[in-house]
């Protein structure tokens, strides 16, 4: 699981959060909501590894793989299915270690390479791959394109389906709804319903978060809330919450 125990999280002077708590469960769906500025892509931030906490205790299982979109346009010759392959990062290393067994004379090690190969999903990489890339909206024709001759909107759709194409335990999705149509945003939902791991979602689509989210994590005055269910459910939650600090204070 993931632990944040009164963490307090600053860029330069800026305090975002502030003796901040939650804990979040292995598989659990959590959409990261909060007023634009709040700190929810520092929250990211912190649980990508790319910030640390100026204090408190935060904890994420070292073991745990990790998938996000990168942000960055991609600029390749790559065709759409590589470009899209190699964001599995297992296959990769499964990869690397055959090219590097191969130049020794030791058999024992190419075989197992070869093994680690086939479990890796050598063998189905590109129907994975190609899966992805038709879900989010390409055309068949279109699998073998350079990233290149794809318009900004399409070639961040292959950065999503690189992300996707990921084996990994915590998935981070910053506004994944951005640039996909309904069809794609469809594909999209069903997929993220059948993922295993926990997700983390930032997103200003309700009805994506409400489709695929059982969680609500909420910052606040630089605090962390944590509200079981979709935003709907977190909507009315806090109404009634609202509601009975205004009676209190009334």
């Amino acid at each position: 699981m993931i632990t944040i125990k009164n963490v307090t999280l600053r860029r330069s002077a800026k305090v975002l959060l502030e003796g901040a708590t939650v804990t979040l469960n292995p598989g659990e769906k959590v959409g990261l909501v909060g007023r634009n500025g709040a700190g929810k892509s520092s929250l990211f931030a912190l649980l990508n590894g790319n910030l640390q906490e100026d204090s408190g205790e935060f904890y994420i299982p070292t073991q745990w793989r990790m998938g996000q979109v990168a942000q960055d346009m991609p600029e390749t010759e790559q065709s759409a299915t590589e470009f899209v392959i190699e964001g599995d990062t297992v296959l990769n290393d499964a990869r690397a270690e055959v090219k590097a067994a191969e130049a020794t004379d030791d058999g024992e090690r190419l075989g197992n390479a070869y093994m680690a190969l086939y479990d890796a999903g050598e063998h189905d990489a590109q129907s994975r791959a190609q899966a992805l890339i038709l879900g989010l909206g390409f055309k068949t024709t279109e699998l073998d394109n350079p990233v290149n001759s794809f318009s900004g909107g399409w070639r961040m759709r292959l950065q999503l389906a690189r992300a996707l194409m990921c084996p990994s335990d915590l998935l981070l999705l910053d506004e994944p709804t951005n640039h996909l149509d309904l069809d794609a945003l469809v594909w999209l939902e069903a997929w993220l319903k059948r993922y295993e791991g926990t997700m983390v979602v930032i997103s200003h689509d309700r009805e994506f978060l409400d489709a695929v989210t059982n969680v609500t994590l909420h910052i606040d005055a630089g605090k962390l809330v944590r509200y079981g269910g979709n935003y709907s459910k977190f909507e009315d939650m806090r109404a009634e919450q609202m509601e009975l600090q205004q009676n209190a204070f009334a």
